[in-house]
């Protein structure tokens, strides 16, 4: 009989299964991949996100696999470019890292074991069992198809969007909105741009960032429905949005870019909250809650909830609380906890921006304070009460001589202040 076994031992899984295992639980994690194993990901780790990686003991081993660090960040809108970085957190770290996620993933699995939780790799869940409405356990197959049968006081769903553990639960979503984009993205030599961000009129994006080897991640974004006709030459589609969205740069990915892995095409998810707890069963990372990846806080939200989920599953398995009241403060704390950030990231992930928006971010530009401000927003540095608070808005507008008839202090309103 295992405390807790985890399913998926990837970025929200394998933390879980560290901090746990840390804690002195029986711990098994199970993932059908053998690492190292590539999925499909933004690979930014923002600045909160280290912090925990720090917590851990892991950040000085993610900086010596020769990922590089980003200190510099270019955030465009159309005409509007807001440029710099956030001050560094509270424990020194002035830097984001976008890591391979062979690389990634290996470390955190290895991290779990090492920690004293049993993994399996290459193990296929193919039923959780019951006892009545409560989960009890789990059957499934490994690699060479031998059928293994576990039993654990609580089952973890960490097994992304498309979740065995939700399904079998029936896990509902009770908040939820339409993905409104697709993504194309792979790995370039040749480009040496830095981080860019860039979102140019007609409804099209284009990013890149350093990672490892030498490389760039280079991804595009359009809306959904021009899906079908952009996979018809998705290089020629990539150079037309960066010559688009920014000609100089354009002109520099034909001059010296070079693809040199095949492309991964993402129609990703609808944003999403699930019901992420239950009789004998939770939910974490992308199989509880999943939002676009425009503002890229899917790896550090699978820490934090990860972080979150281990606490309070410690407080139940010492007998402190019964799990019906850790986990349902669980659920309860990361929908307060990624409010925020689940609501910008709808508003601007649609690649058009509000009145309100526009106002703010365009503002925002024309100040370097506030421009360190934003960038310490989309971190998880900086509180967004504070970053988008009437008061403090109407004094940026006023710093920088915004226009009166264009100042917008709240959301709703959609009319100036």
């Amino acid at each position: 009989m295992y405390d807790v076994i985890v399913v998926g031992s990837r970025v929200a899984g394998a933390p879980l299964a560290m901090l746990l295992a840390r804690k002195g639980y029986r711990v098994l994690a199970v993932d059908r991949a053998t690492f190292p194993s590539d999925t499909v990901s933004t690979h930014y780790i923002h600045q909160a996100g280290l912090s925990l990686l720090k917590s851990w003991g892991l950040l000085d081993q993610l900086v010596a696999t020769g990922c590089p660090p980003v200190r510099n960040l270019n955030f465009t809108y159309t005409d509007i470019v807001i440029n710099g970085m956030a001050d560094p957190s509270a424990d020194g770290i002035d830097a984001v890292y976008c890591p391979r996620r062979t690389v990634l993933d290996k470390m955190l699995v290895d991290a779990a074991r090492g920690a004293g939780a049993e993994v399996i790799e290459g193990f296929t869940v193919s039923a959780l069992e019951f006892d009545g409405d409560r989960v009890t356990g789990l059957r499934g197959r490994t690699a060479d198809g031998a059928e293994h049968k576990f039993e654990a006081k609580l089952v973890i769903g960490a097994d992304g969007a498309n979740s065995t553990v939700a399904k079998q639960v029936g896990a509902e979503v009770y908040e939820g909105s339409p993905a409104a984009c697709f993504v194309f993205y792979s790995y370039y030599e040749g480009v040496d741009w830095g981080m860019q961000h860039r979102t140019g009129f007609g409804e099209q994006q284009f990013a890149s960032w350093p990672t490892h080897d030498g490389l760039a991640l280079v991804a595009v974004m359009r809306k959904r429905d021009r899906f079908r006709e952009f996979r018809a030459d998705p290089d020629a589609g990539v150079q037309e949005i960066v010559d688009q969205v920014d000609p100089e740069i354009g002109a520099r990915l034909r001059d010296t870019g070079k693809r040199v892995e095949p492309f991964r095409p993402m129609l990703y998810p609808d944003n999403y909250r699930r019901r992420s707890f239950g009789p004998g069963w939770a939910l974490v990372g992308d199989a509880g809650y999943h939002k676009d990846p425009f503002t890229g806080w899917g790896i550090t939200d699978a820490f934090k909830y990860a972080q979150l989920l281990s606490d309070l599953v410690d407080e139940s398995l010492s007998g402190v609380r019964p799990f019906e009241q850790t986990l349902a403060e669980y659920q309860r704390e990361r929908d307060a906890q990624s409010a925020s950030t689940y609501e910008l990231t709808q508003s601007i992930s649609e690649l058009s921006l509000s009145p309100y928006y526009d106002s703010v971010f365009r503002a925002t530009s024309m100040s370097p304070d506030y421009s360190k401000k934003f960038f310490g927003l989309i971190a998880g540095l900086y509180p967004p009460d504070k970053f988008f608070g009437e008061a403090e808005l109407a004094e940026l507008y006023e710093k920088v001589g915004f226009p009166s008839e264009r100042r917008h202090l709240t959301r709703d309103a959609g009319v100036p202040a």
